[in-house]
């Protein structure tokens, strides 16, 4: 079975191509990066696969079904949920609120039997009860207990960056689309965001698909990597094969980068 899959990808706006041709296949289970200067056609790839834009050609395979021109809705029902380059969370409501956002897919109350909600035992009360279980569940994993009645709008850029995750997680989805989770972080919080990557990889079993432009972080937890440029794929490999590629590093990297590519040895592991 093919887990996922893009294939000859296209998205035009008018005459220009902000993704030409672009294809790439991951395994269920691994964390496979896409990366690129800035206009490179990350995000437009991200907006073909979830639905925001319906690509020009090309198909997007997800457990053998072509997903190519469902509307965001579907897609996240599919199994496929995904974070924001800039955060998109609604500022005057909390962590738990927001979080909870990522469940509706799961909520079948309409407004009648939502009108008629009395008390715990009554259908709307047990499913917000276990709902609101699951989403206690990714606050714990994500060290958000400390937040989980504040006002997002009011918390740190990081922390919101995280909740945002949350949400995404919310949906329960099997391939995860990260952009940019690192974007504006110190390094101390875009370490604390690989021990995330890392666990929603191992204990959750979730798939992710990534785009960032710290190549350290990229380097260092993925098992592969994609480079595009003005929209076309320039390079596909392990981390090794791509930070060394030639177009890449004239493209992406800059010659004098190149050798500080490789993140160090373990730097992604959580420390003991």
């Amino acid at each position: 079975m093919t887990f996922f899959a893009v294939r000859h990808l296209t998205m035009a706006f008018g005459g220009l191509k902000a993704a030409d041709a672009v294809s790439f296949e991951i395994t269920k289970g691994e964390i496979y990066a896409i990366i690129g200067p800035n206009g490179a056609g990350k995000t437009t790839v991200f907006n073909c696969i979830n639905g925001i834009y319906p690509p020009t050609e090309g198909s997007i395979i997800f457990k053998d079904r072509n997903i190519r021109g469902l509307s965001p809705d579907r897609v996240a029902k599919a199994g496929i949920a995904r974070t924001f380059q800039n955060i998109e969370l609604f500022s005057n409501m909390n962590t738990m609120e927001n979080i909870m956002l990522g469940r509706h897919l799961f909520m079948k109350t309409g407004l009648f039997r939502g009108g008629l909600m009395w008390g715990k035992k009554s259908f709307a009360g047990k499913e917000e009860i276990e709902n609101r279980r699951r989403v206690e569940e990714i606050i714990d994993l994500l060290e958000l207990q400390t937040y989980r009645n504040k006002f997002v709008g009011a918390l740190p850029y990081g922390i919101q960056k995280k909740i945002e995750l949350g949400r995404a997680l919310a949906a329960e989805p099997e391939l995860l689309l990260l952009d940019e989770p690192c974007a504006g972080m110190n390094a101390e919080e875009k370490q604390d965001v690989v021990f995330w990557i890392k666990d929603i990889q191992d204990m959750l079993g979730i798939t992710i698909l990534l785009i960032e432009h710290d190549m350290h972080m990229v380097m260092d937890i993925s098992d592969r990597i994609l480079a595009l440029n003005f929209g076309r794929p320039i390079a596909e490999g392990s981390p090794a094969e791509v930070s060394a590629h030639p177009e890449v590093l004239a493209a992406y990297l800059g010659t004098e980068e190149a050798g500080d590519a490789p993140a160090s040895a373990g730097a992604g592991r959580r420390p003991a």
